[in-house]
């Protein structure tokens, strides 16, 4: 099984990969890259040429090929960069104690600084708002457990200490998260679906997540509850796994494509009267409206929630009050 198996410190990371059948002659950074979502391939390049990667302890090419049986190994380096500022920006915290805080992301805030976004993160607000994040994650992503999309709103947790981030960090990994979004589509989606569909990096496009990979990886989406409006589908969605741009692709791959999704689909021309508010959207409607977990230190179940935000409600609403008008009509 090619599942990353990694030991870290605050120094260095080190992944361990057992090669199988299905990737046999693969090239190593290919390889790389379909298993480590958080890299570009050039990013992995980079680290290859650096003599980071090997294949059986041996320094690999980028374009060597692997084969079934070998171990594949890589050395991350810790981030060069100083670590991030703390910034005084508005949180929406939700919970919080000595181990843990949960937050209610707004949409547009980036979780935490890369190329492009140095300033103005999450992290950068976490820094000024704790004092002491657990640094496990790296020096970039202090205590940041696992991540959502820019465009996206809603429930994020972050760490205060080391050993409540091992711990989040192993609930998410078998799965023992309960992570609920509300998702606005298009067309009418029935109840209870569920999609199964490995999805992995577009080998055209870098930036998109594509169910058409190569290197795709398992990937599970469950419909729970779906309201039916004029054209479009109100849904409550579940997912076991926490792969990139999960349910974005997973919708749109089915034909019901994320409402206002620019990049997976969703964005729509010529549309009827009662659905033109959905033109006031400036982002996807995802909002990651629940998450439930086992507290690290007590044991107990933590089950929160929080309501859409107001660009998403009124839109919403909107339509509502739109379809009961028409159905009131025929």
């Amino acid at each position: 099984m090619d599942t990353p198996q990694s030991n870290s410190d605050q120094r260095s990371q080190h992944i361990e990969l057992t090669v199988n059948d299905k990737y046999s002659g693969t090239r190593l950074d290919q390889f790389l890259t379909a298993h480590l979502a958080d890299m570009t391939r050039s990013q992995i390049q980079r680290l290859i040429k650096d003599g980071l990667a090997c294949i059986d302890s041996r320094p690999g090419r980028a374009s060597a090929p692997i084969h079934s049986g070998n171990i594949v190994t890589l050395r991350i380096p810790p981030p060069l960069v100083a670590s991030p500022n703390a910034e005084a920006l508005p949180l929406d915290v939700i919970y919080e104690d000595q181990d843990l805080i949960v937050v209610n992301k707004k949409a547009g805030m980036v979780v935490h600084p890369a190329n492009g976004h140095r300033t103005g993160t999450l992290v950068n607000a976490l820094l000024h708002h704790v004092k002491d994040l657990s640094g496990i994650g790296g020096e970039l992503r202090p205590g940041i457990v696992h991540r959502l999309d820019r465009g996206t709103s809603g429930l994020i947790v972050a760490a205060k200490n080391d050993v409540t981030h091992h711990e989040l960090s192993r609930q998410f990994k078998n799965r023992e998260v309960d992570k609920e979004y509300l998702a606005l589509v298009w067309g009418l989606v029935r109840q209870g679906r569920r999609i199964d569909l490995p999805i992995g990096r577009d080998t055209v496009d870098r930036k998109k997540i594509s169910d058409r990979s190569r290197h795709a990886r398992s990937a599970v989406t469950r419909i729970t509850r779906a309201e039916h409006l004029d054209g479009v589908s109100l849904l409550n969605v579940v997912i076991a796994t926490g792969r990139t741009h999960q349910i974005r692709v997973h919708l749109n791959a089915i034909g019901h494509p994320i409402v206002a999704d620019a990049t997976y689909g969703g964005k729509r021309r010529h549309l009827p009267t009662h659905l033109r508010v959905v033109n006031h959207l400036e982002r996807p409607f995802l909002h990651a409206s629940r998450l439930a977990f086992t507290h690290p230190r007590g044991g107990h179940q933590l089950d929160l929630q929080c309501a859409l935000p107001e660009d998403l409600e009124m839109v919403v609403t909107h339509i509502r009050h739109a379809t009961k008008q028409r159905q009131g009509e025929h």
